[in-house]
């Protein structure tokens, strides 16, 4: 089969669209032909080489997938699955996670086992569904199960742009929150305000705690100005400063770090203003079945930001780096 595979760490130039071994399903798995994998944020890092994380060589990215059941091993249970059954794959499994400490799904076919397949809906298609596992999962269980938002309240969203940012601005507006949505560009603050956004900043021209203080005034530590919750996974520089536009007893909900992971903390604004600080950490095979219903439903739009074919890889991979992508870029084996 042809595969997206890079054998050591480095530059995009270690990717490669070559020809690799064919995967054999085991008895509890079904193999997959691949009709669409999604990028995250993550695949560019992995490429370089991620401190701390082993990464199997040769490694093949993507874990977002989905595509058609064309096998099935000898254990497999018939009365779930069946050869043509459309299929996306819970990419967090028992044994590592897919693109990161296992193998992904940028090739042709994957051998998965069933306790990690999902059914699509009729009404979804093989790109909308694998847009969802990572980003948009991970969205849904910060905003609804950790973050417990609630109608009425400001909400900020840094990095509103990418595939979590672009899902949390459109939970965030269901659910009855106003919204402002931060990015890095006038486009993108321009297609925030299109998703639903009502307020966007650009932060390549635009302080966003200026703005936020500008807005609904500079929280006081008894009460009153700033935001009810900001969403922040980018962390790096904008983390101390974040503190500085939320209102006392505010929540500050994480999940991943994309601009650095130990940024300067100033301690005093957390207990002065009894914030609440609270992570997420992935997803649930639940959260993802019903981010499929949700989609099925017409109450969530995954944004895809481009398709390309699997063998122009280098492509969005580039634009990912560049931070030029406006949702989620997918790929077409």
């Amino acid at each position: 089969m042809k595969a997206v595979v890079f054998h050591r760490h480095g530059s995009l130039d270690e990717l490669g669209y070559e020809d690799f071994p064919d995967p054999q399903p085991g008895p509890h798995e079904a193999l997959v032909k691949v009709r669409a994998v999604a990028l995250n944020g993550f695949d560019p890092m992995v490429l370089r080489g991620i401190p701390g994380l082993k990464t199997p060589l040769p490694m093949i990215p993507g874990a977002d997938i989905a595509g058609e059941i064309v096998e099935l091993g000898a254990d497999v249970d018939r009365h779930l699955w069946r050869v043509g059954d459309r299929v996306t794959v819970v990419p967090n499994q028992a044994d590592g996670m897919m693109g990161e400490t296992k193998r992904g799904g940028a090739c042709d076919r994957i051998a998965v086992d069933e306790t990690y397949l999902l059914p699509i809906p009729d009404a979804v298609s093989e790109v909308e569904a694998a847009c969802l596992p990572v980003a948009y999962g991970t969205a849904l269980r910060m905003i609804e199960t950790r973050g417990r938002l609630r109608a009425g309240e400001k909400v900020l969203i840094l990095g509103a742009s990418g595939g979590v940012g672009t899902c949390c601005v459109q939970l965030a507006k269901a659910i009855g929150c106003e919204v402002i949505a931060c990015a890095g560009s006038q486009w993108k603050a321009a297609r925030l305000a299109e998703l639903g956004a009502d307020h966007t900043i650009d932060m390549s021209r635009q302080n966003y705690v200026a703005e936020i203080h500008r807005m609904y005034g500079k929280p006081r530590i008894r009460g009153g100005g700033g935001v009810d919750v900001i969403i922040n996974y980018t962390g790096g520089d904008t983390w101390a400063e974040c503190f500085r536009a939320l209102t006392a007893h505010g929540r500050l909900l994480t999940c991943g770090a994309t601009a650095g992971y130990d940024p300067k903390t100033d301690l005093r604004y957390i207990w002065s203003f009894e914030f609440n600080i609270i992570g997420c950490n992935g997803w649930t095979i639940e959260d993802q079945r019903e981010l499929l219903r949700r989609v099925a439903d017409r109450r969530l739009k995954p944004i895809v930001h481009s398709q390309e074919p699997l063998s122009n890889i280098r492509k969005p991979f580039e634009e990912l780096i560049d931070r030029q992508v406006f949702g989620k870029a997918v790929l077409i084996p």
